[in-house]
């Protein structure tokens, strides 16, 4: 049964909604309104207005009028005030929030309560204190070109300057709350872009961050097409810093054009990540933390544990609980809190993932449970198991970001660590043991990186994230997300 729908949301989703510019709600200079969709439904749910270039350079400028203006110089103490404030706000409007993200992207109302929300706030008050923390070092030079001369040398960290951050639509306000928060508190000013499917809670974002006294032109929202909007943002020469989240094909082209400027970027790609049982675990444990590490979030998460390894002696017992485990999972909308498989974002993804799963068919793979859609409205993809691949299969090799989980049993740690490794992406994977001697042997061998052990997908507002290879460059949270948003400068003084 769906909970009843806070009226801050219905009143939300009925209004007319423009970009958000130096403070100010606005229509895009061409008047271009887009459909946002419920994916429980596919009915339209609300509209947006779609930016176009010229609206980019008027976002930009009102981000370099703010920056260059008081924001930057502003009291590290201020920042984090005002940041601890958006937090309270964030807490105080945590149920309306989380209805409008689960309304727009489908997920569970238990998730949008628990992670965008409930870890957002956290993330949010985490970095505010880092505001505050920022600091350079003194160095001890050996310079001999001025013989006697004397030397006091010492690094600023400065903020970068003006943030282009383009986040996707699988976390929609934490990835949001992952840029604009560290931004903020290294002292920049920002222009966020989120994604074509799930805009809503970005500008309830913006909106909040006014109310807590965050100055205008500091954030500013961008909502529109990622072909025109999102490029326009990437190829901007008003732009210091790119920070955007997403797959790897289009993170691509973000760094291609972040070049071209030599725009400082970070990029937080796509993953094929690795689940690794061994013999010796806790096999009802493994099982349970095999499903929920690719069914969690219907399998839109860049870490899902999407590729099962087991060891052979246990290879059959997994797979038959994780058949009985999917089978039972209860599907629905995301507002039902019993729900626990919910719609894909939209139709297209919805295909996508179907169309993935009959490639493994037709390539000789067998889908042991799922598969197939469910229901008639809605875009619903039952959770899959699909057993008997190969290495050099679609269904193994690409990210397919939907409920689906292939497996593969394996002979000797050796052979494993080679499965594992044999991807273009590194983002995360998770070992499943009690053996501490073969765990430990295992992690510093797997190309990834966040490895977990006897746990999948937790993660933590002071643990550095990112990955390997083509899983992005750079990471976020801890000091890392402070580093990627400042510029070193060195001081050197002779006296």
């Amino acid at each position: 049964m769906s909970i009843a729908l806070d009226p801050r949301v219905a009143a939300f989703v009925q209004a007319r909604h423009g970009l958000l510019i130096d403070g100010q709600s606005r229509p895009a200079l061409s008047g271009s309104e887009m459909p946002v969709h419920d994916p429980s439904t596919g009915e339209v749910l609300a509209r947006v207005a779609v930016a176009a270039p010229a609206d980019v350079d008027l976002a930009v400028a009102a981000a370099r009028r703010a920056f260059e203006g008081s924001w930057a110089s502003q009291r590290p103490a201020d920042r984090e005030r005002l940041l601890l404030k958006l937090a309270d706000l964030l807490e105080a409007h945590g149920e309306e929030l989380a209805q409008l993200e689960t309304l727009n992207n489908g997920k569970s109302i238990n998730l949008s309560r628990a992670i965008e929300v409930g870890a957002g706030v956290e993330y949010v008050r985490y970095m505010a204190g880092w505001a505050t923390k920022i600091e350079g070092k003194s160095l001890d030079l050996s310079i001999g070109a001025i013989p006697g001369g004397k030397f006091r040398a010492y690094t600023v960290p400065e903020p970068v300057g003006v943030v282009g951050a383009i986040v996707p639509w699988n976390f929609p306000l934490l990835m949001a709350l992952w840029k604009v928060v560290p931004a903020l508190a290294c002292g920049c000013t920002l222009v966020l872009k989120p994604a074509d499917e799930t805009p809503l809670t970005a500008l309830r974002l913006g909106q909040l961050c006014l109310e807590a006294g965050i100055p205008a032109g500091v954030v500013n929202i961008v909502t529109g097409v990622g072909a025109e909007a999102g490029a326009a943002l990437a190829a901007h020469p008003g732009i210091d810093k790119l920070a955007f989240t997403g797959s790897t094909q289009v993170g691509k082209l973000i760094g291609h054009a972040a070049v071209e400027n030599m725009t400082r970027f970070t990029l937080e790609l796509g993953g094929k990540s690795p689940v690794i049982v061994l013999d010796d675990a806790a096999l009802d444990q493994a099982a349970a933390g095999a499903a929920g590490a690719v069914f969690f979030n219907n399998g839109q998460v860049c870490t899902a544990g999407s590729r099962l390894y087991v060891q052979r002696k246990s290879f059959d017992q997994v797979l038959e609980r994780l058949h009985g485990i999917a089978g039972s999972l209860s599907i629905g909308p995301g507002l039902d809190p019993t729900a626990q498989i919910n719609p894909l974002i939209s139709a297209k993804q919805q295909r996508r993932v179907l169309a993935m799963v009959d490639g493994g068919r037709a390539q000789g793979a067998s889908v042991i449970c799922g598969g197939e859609a469910h229901g008639e409205r809605g875009f619903y993809v039952k959770p899959t198991v699909i057993a008997g691949v190969r290495p050099d299969m679609d269904v193994v090799r690409e990210e397919i970001f939907g409920p689906v989980l292939v497996a593969t049993a394996f002979d000797d740690l050796d052979e494993v660590v080679g499965l594992a490794n044999d991807s273009p992406y590194g983002l995360a994977a998770s070992i499943w043991s009690n053996d501490l001697k073969q765990v430990m042997g295992l992690i510093p061998r797997l190309k990834a990186g966040t490895v977990w052990v006897n746990a999948h997908n937790l993660l933590d507002p002071s643990m550095p994230f990112g990955g390997f290879k083509q899983s992005g460059i750079g990471r976020e949270m801890g000091h890392a997300a402070i580093e990627a948003f400042t510029e070193n400068k060195s001081v050197c003084i002779a006296y």
